[in-house]
């Protein structure tokens, strides 16, 4: 079977599409490459997914530590502390072993059955820990810039007359994702990286559908020489950290426009001239 070939059967394998089966032999570069390359579509997945959606939760939870109100205040700090000093290994096998034990037949909620079988897989249930986690991390994030925000900021806005919404909306929330965004960048790529526990955990693969570490154990195993499939593992991950870093960099620019040291200065000719 030529390079091609193989790209074509195995290169949607994770998702269900071409071979059925994994290779039983030859186990060459081109098989571990495309193999592996499959199954980082997952942790592609489970990454954005959970980037995204964490986004937002984060944001909540750290206005709601900030926050006066001790009913808001104190589950976000619970929160927040939970996910933050629990390993999240053991996060993934808590949500697991709590998952199997809802009931195979589903919850009924205002006479309509709700379907909770789809919760043991990979995909959802894994996804909702990641998405706790990352919420976690970058709302601490979040709530130290923003009280981080220069208080000469907030009063400029009191004495213009914004106030309220319109002062969180053009003050607060930009100034507070400009003080925040590198650090938020970092957990943006450790949460890449912590995709790859999603095999380790007790989330089990899908008829052989796993992410790319389950592919790289898979041609470890077989081949009895890790030092081939796990490199490539990291060379996929590097390449996805120089994608974050480049997105994430240009997103920080754009909230830093305003600043005079990212203004850029136009070369302007004034030749001398001869009196």
């Amino acid at each position: 079977m030529s390079c091609w070939e193989t790209f074509q059967a195995y290169a949607l394998r994770s998702l269900g599409y071409g071979e059925r089966l994994l290779p039983r032999e030859g186990y060459d570069l081109c098989q571990q490459f495309t193999l592996i390359g499959s199954g980082l579509i997952w942790n592609v997945y489970f990454g954005v997914l959970a980037l995204f959606t964490g986004f937002f939760l984060a944001n909540a939870l750290a206005l709601a530590k900030a926050g006066r109100n001790p009913w808001l205040r104190k589950p976000a700090e619970w929160f927040i502390f939970l996910f933050r000093g629990s390993p999240l290994f053991i996060q993934f096998f808590l949500a697991y072993e709590a998952l199997v034990l809802l009931p195979k037949a589903g919850i009924e909620v205002f006479g309509l059955t709700v379907e909770t079988a789809w919760t043991t897989r990979a995909w959802a249930g894994a996804l909702f820990v990641l998405v706790l986690n990352t919420a976690a991390y970058s709302a601490e994030i979040f709530h130290g810039a923003l009280k981080s925000i220069p208080k000469g900021d907030l009063e400029a806005a009191d004495a213009y007359g914004i106030s309220g919404w319109q002062k969180f909306r053009r003050i607060e929330w930009p100034t507070m994702l400009r003080l925040g965004w590198p650090a938020y960048t970092n957990e943006a790529i450790f949460l890449f990286h912590a995709t790859t526990l999603v095999f380790f955990s007790g989330f089990p693969a899908f008829q052989q559908r796993g992410d790319a570490l389950y592919y790289a154990n898979y041609f470890a195993d077989k081949t009895f020489n890790p030092f081939i499939p796990y490199p490539i593992v990291g060379f996929y991950f590097v390449l996805i950290t120089l994608a974050l870093i480049w997105l994430f960099g240009r997103i920080n620019r754009r909230l830093n426009r305003h600043l005079p040291s990212n203004l850029k200065s136009r070369i302007r000719l004034r030749p001398q001239l001869i009196r």
